[in-house]
């Protein structure tokens, strides 16, 4: 039996799920999120002892991949409930000499050693703010806003030598020493 599946979601007040065969919409004051489940599991509203709460099922208990999905969508709409009640965000730090990164609209700004500027759209439903040299990704769906951080990310990955990149704010680099020179040249 999955650990993770078997316990039910408690719902905030302020938010309001729906359920539509496998697909679940969940809304809130941070936005509105939709997800369509596997097949293999199954869920419902219910009255719990502290309110209102979803509930997962799957046929299979024996099953592995059963298991496996039960797990992932209780994860997966735990997620999303999260996701409108607080929102996720990630922070990001740009390192380098003549470095910078600005924000015009909604287009992110990124001048990070290219003989160009590199623009980067923001999706909709992700907000970005820059302070200084710190970008900070914010949004309601955990997925969205971890896969712009990575693609801001993968523009100029952080190089072990000078550190110069950009990177997340709580990554650390390991530094790599440079080149030496031989004794007597």
């Amino acid at each position: 039996m999955s650990r993770v599946g078997k316990k039910p979601i408690v719902i905030p007040p302020g938010v309001n799920v729906t359920v539509d065969g496998k697909t679940v919409h969940v809304k809130g004051p941070k936005g509105e999120l939709t997800e369509v489940l596997n097949e293999v599991v199954g869920l419902a509203l219910a009255q719990g002892e502290e309110g209102q709460e979803v509930q997962f099922t799957v046929a299979q208990e024996h099953e592995k991949n059963d298991r496996a999905q039960w797990g992932t969508a209780r994860a997966l709409v735990a997620n999303m409930i999260e996701g409108v009640t607080h929102g996720f965000t990630k922070k990001l730090e740009v390192n380098g000499v003549g470095y910078r990164v600005s924000l015009q609209g909604r287009t992110l700004v990124l001048a990070v050693g290219f003989s160009h500027d590199v623009r980067v759209e923001l999706p909709v439903g992700v907000n970005a703010e820059v302070d200084a040299n710190f970008v900070t990704i914010t949004g309601a769906s955990k997925h969205d806003v971890g896969s712009f951080a990575d693609a801001v990310r993968k523009i100029r990955k952080p190089e072990p030598y000078k550190g110069k990149g950009i990177k997340y704010a709580e990554e650390t680099i390991r530094r790599k020493a440079g080149k030496t020179q031989k004794a007597g040249e």
